[in-house]
């Protein structure tokens, strides 16, 4: 028996949700730098890792994280990738666009983000990319002030080099 079944229709509902986020001593350093164009990142006391961005204990051994931050290039590797073709209001990039998981040089944790003047067919893992920042009068309290990640020209990092971070 064969029947006609209705199409399904999808219903969109928008949501909006306000909340006050209070940052913290770490966090806070974190995003006063970003206003100012720095990448801060720290260092754990038990192993050397650097995490980025900052923050107030190391996830890995559950101690706090005190001391100078290191500052960090706006530079690095591409890890990871995936390819996006469902527009986003909060991103200013033609479809398809990627992405990226970031491994900035100093750093030993990834930064999720865009991946913006690149053909999707030449991404690829361990690409060199920097940051393309907004122009200074745009920037805020917030890493948006980096508007997306480009191709730097440099050769690719060795896969050794960023292995452990897939």
């Amino acid at each position: 028996m064969s029947e006609e079944k209705e199409p399904v229709e999808v219903l969109r509902t928008p949501v909006e949700l306000d909340y006050t986020y209070s940052a913290g001593v770490s966090a806070s350093r974190f995003l006063r730098a970003v206003e100012q164009g720095k990448l801060l990142g720290q260092r754990c006391p038990v192993d050397g890792r650097v995490y980025f961005p900052s923050r107030g204990s190391c996830p890995q051994h559950g101690v706090p994280i005190e001391g100078e931050p290191v500052e960090l290039s706006d530079r690095g590797t591409i890890v990871t990738f995936s390819v996006n073709r469902v527009p986003s209001e909060n991103i200013d990039l033609e479809l398809p666009y990627a992405a990226i998981q970031v491994l900035l040089d100093g750093a030993d944790t990834t930064l999720f983000h865009v991946l913006g003047e690149c053909s999707i067919d030449d991404v690829r893992m361990g690409m060199r990319v920097e940051a393309v920042w907004r122009p200074r009068d745009e920037w805020t309290i917030s890493m948006q002030n980096i508007r997306y990640f480009k191709p730097s020209g440099e050769p690719d990092a060795p896969f050794e080099s960023y292995q452990e971070h897939i």
